[in-house]
Parts: C-alpha cells; sequence; structure tokens
C-alpha cells in the first residue's frame, strides 16, 4: 500500500499535485487542503453482478416511511424512502436538532430510532426532549465521534432508523486528518451510506452552513447523499421554510413551513392567515402580495418605508428580498413612473422572516415603496403582484389561478395584476 498527496480545492474538488493559492478552476484563494491518497498495486478480485431489469425494481416495492409530520413528508415525497439517505442543513440555532427530534420520536413509535450526536451529550438531548414532551421508548441516543463506534452502535442496537448530529464532528480511525476535513467528511458520509443502503436503514445526517449559507464541506457531499434538505428563516422570528435542493425520489418544487413554539416546531397548516396576523390596516407603504412556494400559494405583506436622505448616496436596504433585484424596481419606478427617489433613502421588509425571490412580488415592491414615497394608502382589501420588465410593462406570472383563488379565500376582493394594468405608469393610478 502506498500513500501519495495531493491537494483538492473545497469549493470545486480540483485536485492539484502541490499547494497553490488559487484555484484554476474556480478561481477561489486559500481553498486548497491536503489529503492523502492510498494507492495499492495488489490485484483484487473483482466481482461481476447480475443486472436487473426495471420493472422488478427494490425501490419501486418500497413503502415509506411516514413521520406524520405533513410539511416534512411532503417536502420528501410523501414519506422516507428506506435506505435513504438525507442530509439537514441550516444556521446555527434555527432548529435542527429540534425538528430531528421531534422526527424520530414520531418514527420510534413503530421503529427502533437511534440518535447518534457527536455535539451533545445523551443528558442535553434528554432535557430536550422532555421540554419538548418526548417520551417514546424506542427512541434512544448515544454520544459518539468516532465513525467505527458509531456504525457498529446502529448495528449492534438494530437500529431501523438513525440521525446523526452532526457530519462535520465524526471521524474515522483509518483517516489521519482531523474531523470536517475533506478526507474525513467524504470517507465518512460513503461508509455511512454502504451501511444504510445494505441494511435497508433511513439516515438522516445534520450538516453545517458557512457563513454565507452554503453548506459546509466538499461539494461531493450533496452528490452521494439521496436527499438534500435546507431549513431556512431567521432564527429572531418564529416561522421556518424547509425545502429540498435535491430528492431523487420526489419534487424540489415543495416546501414546508413551521412555527417556532416553546413546545418544539409546530407545523403551519395556513400560512396566509398566520403570515398577515397583526396587519395594520391603512397602513402607508404596507401592500399583499401572493407568493408561490412549490405549489402552495400564501399571503405576505411587503413594507417599504422612503425618507429623505442625510447624505449624498442614497442607502437602499431589503429583508427578505432580493437587494439587487431592489436597485433595479427603483430605477424603473423613477424612469418610467417619473417618481423622484434620487434623494431617498429605501427600505424594504417581508414581514414574518419569509424570502421572496421569485418575480411575481416585483409589483407589490414598486407599490409599497410608492404608497411610501406618496404618503397615500394602498386599500386594505387589494392584492398585488406581477413581474416588472425594464420598459415598465407588467409580465404575466405564473399559477395566476390559484395566487386567485387564495386571494379569494382569505376575503380580499380586489386583485391588482399584469391581466389589470399594462404599464406600471397606469397601475400607480390606484393610489389615487
Amino acid at each position: 500500500m502506498k500513500t501519495k498527496t495531493s491537494y483538492e480545492c473545497e469549493k470545486c474538488q480540483y485536485i492539484s499535485p502541490k499547494w497553490i493559492g488559487k484555484c484554476p478552476s474556480c478561481e477561489n484563494w486559500n481553498s486548497f487542503k491536503e489529503q492523502d491518497v492510498k494507492i495499492s498495486k495488489t490485484p483484487r478480485k473483482i466481482e461481476v453482478k447480475e443486472a436487473q431489469s426495471l420493472s422488478i425494481s427494490e425501490t419501486t416495492k418500497q413503502e415509506r416511511i411516514k413521520t406524520n409530520i405533513e410539511e416534512f413528508d411532503r417536502i420528501m415525497g410523501n414519506g422516507i424512502v428506506p435506505g435513504s439517505l438525507t442530509l439537514l442543513t441550516g444556521e446555527p440555532g434555527i432548529g435542527k436538532s429540534t425538528l430531528t427530534l421531534q422526527i424520530a420520536n414520531r418514527i420510534a413509535a413503530s421503529k427502533k430510532t437511534l440518535i447518534i450526536s457527536g455535539e451533545e451529550s445523551v443528558g442535553q438531548i434528554a432535557a430536550r426532549a422532555q421540554r419538548l414532551k418526548l417520551n417514546e421508548k424506542n427512541l434512544k441516543a448515544i454520544n459518539e465521534f468516532n465513525l467505527e463506534s458509531a456504525l457498529e452502535s446502529i448495528r449492534s442496537e438494530k437500529a431501523e432508523f438513525v440521525i446523526i448530529d452532526s457530519i462535520q464532528v465524526i471521524s474515522s480511525m483509518d483517516i489521519q486528518s482531523s474531523a470536517g476535513s475533506i478526507n474525513q467528511i467524504r470517507y465518512c458520509t460513503e461508509q455511512i451510506m454502504e451501511l444504510a443502503k445494505t441494511k435497508n436503514i433511513p439516515v438522516i445526517l445534520i450538516g453545517h452552513v458557512t457563513k454565507e449559507g452554503s453548506l459546509a464541506g466538499p461539494r461531493v457531499l450533496e452528490h452521494l447523499v439521496d436527499t438534500v434538505v435546507h431549513f431556512e428563516g431567521d432564527r429572531f422570528q418564529q416561522f421556518r421554510m424547509l425545502r429540498a435542493a435535491k430528492n431523487r425520489f420526489g419534487s424540489c418544487s415543495e416546501v414546508g413551513i413551521f412555527e417556532m413554539t416553546g413546545e418544539g416546531l409546530k407545523e403551519v397548516k395556513n400560512p396566509s392567515e398566520q403570515f398577515l396576523e397583526g396587519r395594520k390596516k391603512g397602513a402607508i407603504g404596507s401592500c399583499i402580495t401572493v407568493a408561490i412556494e412549490g405549489t402552495r400559494p400564501f399571503l405576505v405583506e411587503v413594507q417599504a418605508l422612503s425618507s429623505v436622505s442625510p447624505f449624498g448616496y442614497p442607502k437602499r436596504a431589503s429583508n427578505g428580498f432580493d437587494l439587487n433585484r431592489l436597485q433595479i424596481l427603483v430605477a424603473v419606478l423613477e424612469k418610467h413612473a417619473k417618481l423622484n427617489l434620487q434623494n431617498q433613502d429605501i427600505f424594504i421588509n417581508i414581514v414574518g422572516g419569509i424570502k421572496l425571490s421569485e418575480p411575481a412580488a416585483d409589483l407589490a415592491v414598486l407599490m409599497a415603496i410608492a404608497s411610501s414615497f406618496l404618503k397615500k394608502p394602498i386599500h386594505e382589501n387589494s392584492v398585488i403582484f406581477g413581474e416588472v420588465g425594464l420598459s415598465g410593462e407588467l409580465r404575466k406570472v405564473s399559477h395566476s389561478d390559484k395566487r386567485n383563488k387564495e386571494s379569494q379565500k382569505m376575503g380580499f376582493e380586489k386583485i391588482i395584476s399584469s391581466g389589470q394594468f399594462k404599464e406600471i405608469s397606469t397601475a400607480l393610478q390606484i393610489l389615487n
């Protein structure tokens, strides 16, 4: 067995025989980490497996494991597939451990469930379980950060469902690098995946994120697992959103919405009602729009504040809305609606900690800004949505029927979209 040293980029997995400062592939600086590759020259016996017909695939015959948490089961494709490997990521304090503990408690009602934590002691997990009033007898936990010991515990306990918190702190004795390195994360994930597939045990891995919000560790980690789920939201807000970035067994377009309470995460069955709670009627700079997340429409409030800037360069800031998109929309409003915003600081806030990324929110943002600048409120029973082009035109958006039905269900009678107005200048007439 011969050991060869190479260097791999953490961002794009480009391999170099020597350390270099800048990656020639992705052009990131200081992204190369040392790794040792063992090369065996001993001839090995290769086992050839017989190919099977797709019509008798085991995957099509397996029944999914239901957690009875509808918001979670929805994004997983109506349940967890046996033998699947799921990666759950999110910012610190967002509620990853709380969510997985609640999932484990539900599954423990019918299957032996094991939580392997390298970050918390069993006493800490038990204290959280008591706070959440979870007491299933089949739910067990161990504190372990050694891979070999963790895998042996899964076998000895005959676990039927496993949660590992987190993959970045698990390390193997076969790899000489520290926990969290590229080699450790890749090797540990491969070994866990092998156990999950051979023993048909579904496993959920909890992963860390970087300060930019992306998944920490090598990109290959996302390719190894079957499902990648992001837990999003502002930890200082009560609402959380769960969405799948990758799902081999279902759609990636679904989203689950939860509310953080003192008794853990609770499902939000009617998001529109929750997001509009506490809304001030007749407020200047307030606009209601309909967002589509996956297949679900829900109403959210867009707030805008326009004030005279004390400096020569006006400030633009947004919470829950893309700042670059906001800069473009303000320029469209200035040119095509003839509003002088060159000396105005403009602030946008999406109530509830929700992030709006679809272009259908463009018109609502512009109307909220115009309402604040002109000091004229928007009618309280109005819902506004539509995409705004650079020429000031209003474009149609997808799922208009769903948006209209959701608006009418919540009691909003006046729906303003590209169907009523063709230009942003004419849409501002509702403020007069």
